[in-house]
C-alpha cells in the first residue's frame, strides 16, 4: 500500500488518539488538528507524539479548516471532533450545534474546495436514534434525537449524505454506539463509574453519585471501533455503517460489574442516586445491529460487557495506585 496522508480532527480524544496510533502502524502520514489558542492535553498521544504532525484548526473557523486541508492534501479525513458530552449539550445547545453540527459542514466545505478526492469519515452517533420504536437499531432506523447533541449529529449526518449525493464526494457516516476505554473522559458515565469504584476500593472516596441507572446502552471497546472507522474509508463505495456489540446493559449493571471487578459484591451502600444528573429528556434503550459492517467490512465487536468493565476498572486501579495517597 502506498503511503497515504490522513487528517484527524479530535486527535487528542479517545477515538482520535487510538485512530492515530492505528494509522501510524499502517504507515500513514498523520496530521492531527488541534484547536488553536488553547493548551491541548496531548496525554493520549504520548506513544506516537513524535510520529504525527499537529496543526492548528477549529471547527468553528472556516478559514483555519480551509488552510488545514489545503496544506496537508489528505487522502483521508476523519472528523472525530465535537462537543461530545450529551449532558453538557443541554446547557450549551448553541455551542454544541456550532461545533458538532455546523463544524462538520465547514469541514465538508473545506474538503470540497481543497481536496475533493479525499475520503471523509464523519463520526455519527447512536444518540441520533434517541427515542426508538424498534430494537435493535440499524442503518434504516429512523432518527428521533433526544438531546441538542443528538440533533447536531443528525444535522451533520444529513450534511454528509447531501455532499455525497450532490458532489459525488466519498463521504461515509459511522453510526457508532457507545464505545469506551481507559481514555474515556471522566464526565462519561462508564469512566465516572470505573474511576469512582477504583477510588472507593483504594479508600480514596466513600461514595459514587449517579443519575438514571436504568438507562441501557450498547457498550463496546474503543480500540476495536477505530478499526471499523478505518475500514469504512477503505470500502469500495461510500456508505453509512452501524458499529455495535448487539448487547445492551443498564448503567446499574455496569456499576455492579465494576464493583465486582474491584472485589466489592454489595455496592448499594456506596452509590448515591442524585437527580441533578438526570437529563430533561432521556434515551432509555439503545442496542445496535452491525450486521452490515460485518457483511461488507468484515468487522465485528469482540470485547463485550464484562471484559470492558474489567479493562476500565483495572486501568483506573493501576493509575490511582501509582498516584499514591
Amino acid at each position: 500500500m502506498p503511503n497515504r496522508t490522513a487528517l484527524i480532527t479530535g486527535v487528542t480524544g479517545q477515538d482520535g488518539s487510538y485512530l492515530a496510533e492505528l494509522l501510524v502502524q499502517k504507515g500513514y502520514r498523520v496530521y492531527g488538528l488541534i484547536r488553536r489558542l488553547s493548551s491541548p492535553n496531548v496525554t493520549h498521544l504520548s506513544i506516537i507524539r513524535d510520529k504525527i504532525e499537529i496543526i492548528d484548526g477549529d471547527l468553528m473557523d472556516q478559514t483555519s479548516l480551509n488552510e488545514a486541508v489545503r496544506c496537508t492534501s489528505p487522502d483521508e479525513v476523519y472528523n472525530l471532533a465535537a462537543q461530545s458530552f450529551v449532558g453538557i449539550s443541554f446547557g450549551q445547545p448553541v455551542l454544541t450545534g456550532e461545533v458538532t453540527g455546523l463544524g462538520a459542514l465547514r469541514l465538508l466545505e473545506a474538503v470540497k474546495s481543497h481536496a475533493p478526492q479525499a475520503r471523509v469519515y464523519q463520526a455519527s452517533s447512536s444518540e441520533m436514534f434517541g427515542h426508538v420504536d424498534r430494537e435493535p437499531q440499524d442503518e434504516s432506523t429512523p432518527f428521533h434525537p433526544r438531546s441538542p447533541y443528538g440533533v447536531a449529529k443528525v444535522y451533520a449526518y444529513w450534511a454528509c449524505v447531501n455532499y455525497r449525493e450532490a458532489y459525488s464526494m466519498f463521504v461515509s457516516n459511522g453510526i457508532l454506539f457507545n464505545h469506551e476505554s481507559p481514555r474515556r473522559g471522566l464526565e462519561f458515565v462508564t469512566r465516572k463509574i470505573s474511576d469512582g469504584v477504583a477510588r472507593i476500593a483504594l479508600g480514596k472516596a466513600q461514595t459514587l453519585s449517579l443519575g438514571n441507572v436504568d438507562a441501557k446502552r450498547d457498550w463496546g471497546y474503543a480500540p476495536e471501533y477505530v478499526e471499523l472507522i478505518w475500514r469504512t474509508l477503505q470500502h469500495s463505495t461510500p456508505g453509512d455503517f452501524v458499529g455495535a456489540t448487539g448487547e445492551s446493559h443498564s448503567v446499574r449493571e455496569f456499576t455492579g460489574e465494576a464493583f465486582r471487578v474491584a472485589g466489592i459484591e454489595d455496592w448499594s451502600k456506596y452509590v448515591v442516586i442524585d437527580s441533578k444528573f438526570n437529563r430533561p429528556s432521556e434515551v432509555y434503550n439503545l442496542r445496535g445491529d452491525s450486521s452490515k459492517a460485518a457483511r461488507e467490512l468484515g468487522w465485528t465487536a469482540k470485547t463485550k460487557f464484562k471484559e470492558l468493565a474489567q479493562i476500565m476498572v483495572e486501568a483506573d486501579l493501576k493509575r490511582l495506585s501509582q498516584q499514591g495517597s
